[in-house]
């Protein structure tokens, strides 16, 4: 790979700075879905075999704006981790305040940040701010795993690579390696299925795959809305529609269509629901893909987009055999590497 990843670096008796991606669902101080905090334990569990000093944790929940809000603490994100990894000792600690050395005990293995995003410095992509967490902490190296957040030039994912060597976390590595492999090596045939709302946010991803798809699926309301293809493009004609006549979901024929083309594609690349899955009644198509991809073992399969990755991760509690080549955690990240974007988190990390 042209990036360096953990791997390329000996952590043994080194202070780990680690950019994870705890932006988690929370209701009533609870934590409704924790995949995002269980994809960064790979990560943290090579680091700790590998025999790294100390790990700080940073990450962001939500938009404060740049303002402290108890609501979007991650202090419940922290007693998640210790359930998750018992045999540790794991610590909540405040954001530090200029360069001011934090007081943590050598026997504390792990110690997790306050949402950066309390202070305006993280999405001002400021050296200084970093600067500070760094300092504060002694990191010697920082690893990136928060890969829903690689496209955005903040000072977790940018700056800090003025003061700090950046290595790829195994989550990102992951990412990176099947998102690249379904552009630039896919096997064939290639299925693209595109769904959601605005038709502009899909249009360079039509774009991108039309030379390289065998076929392109279009549905969700670009489809309702007349979304009009062209060679190699199938836009779902018929659809569910509600006693009002609005198109809801995709018809039994179209769904038929294109359970056929994944039936017969090697690489299936999804990107947007297809139709209002948020209601039961218009979720069909959407599930008959997401159980269909799931079932095929001879394909690479990736599902990408924040919608469309939340609905397959709440399929698979409840079907257990569904498994993906990748079920992305950056949605707009993901969007923008599979159209050729440039992404500062990723631009921090290649090969010198």
């Amino acid at each position: 790979m042209k990036y360096k990843t953990v791997r390329d670096v000996d952590v043994k008796d080194k202070v780990v700075l680690v950019r994870v991606d705890y932006n988690v669902p929370i209701k009533d101080g609870k934590i409704t879905d924790d995949l995002r905090i269980r994809a960064s334990l790979p990560t943290l569990e090579y680091l700790l075999n590998s025999g790294a000093k100390q790990i700080y944790l940073i990450s962001h929940l939500g938009r404060p704006e740049g303002k402290e809000n108890p609501d979007l603490s991650l202090l419940p994100v922290a007693e998640a981790l210790k359930k998750l990894l018992p045999k540790n000792k794991i610590e909540f600690g405040p954001l530090p305040v200029d360069d001011k050395p934090l007081q943590v005990p050598d026997e504390v293995k792990i110690v997790l940040l306050e949402n950066l995003r309390f202070d305006p410095g993280e999405e001002a992509n400021s050296p200084e701010f970093i600067k500070d967490i760094i300092d504060a902490t002694g990191a010697d190296v920082c690893v990136q795993d928060g890969f829903a957040v690689v496209h955005r030039a903040h000072a977790s994912t940018s700056a800090v690579a003025e003061y700090l060597p950046v290595y790829m976390g195994l989550l990102v590595e992951k990412e990176v390696e099947n998102l690249t492999k379904a552009i630039d090596d896919p096997e064939q045939p290639v299925l693209v299925i595109i769904g959601g709302a605005k038709v502009e946010d899909k249009k360079p991803l039509i774009d991108r795959f039309k030379d390289k798809a065998n076929m392109i699926v279009v549905g969700g309301r670009i489809a309702a809305d007349g979304y009009k293809g062209g060679d190699g493009i199938y836009v779902t004609e018929d659809f569910d529609e509600d006693a009002n006549g609005e198109k809801l979901d995709v018809g039994p024929l179209a769904t038929a269509k294109i359970a056929g083309y994944i039936t017969d594609a090697k690489t299936i690349i999804w990107n947007g629901l297809l139709g209002k899955a948020e209601d039961p009644a218009y979720a069909t198509a959407s599930t008959i893909v997401a159980e269909m991809m799931g079932e095929r073992d001879n394909a690479e399969t990736v599902v990408c987009g924040g919608d469309t990755a939340g609905f397959v991760e709440n399929l698979m509690k409840d079907h257990p055999n569904l498994h993906y080549s990748l079920v992305s955690t950056g949605g707009g990240a993901a969007l923008e590497f599979l159209v050729g974007k440039q992404l500062p988190g990723l631009e921090a990390i290649k090969r010198k």
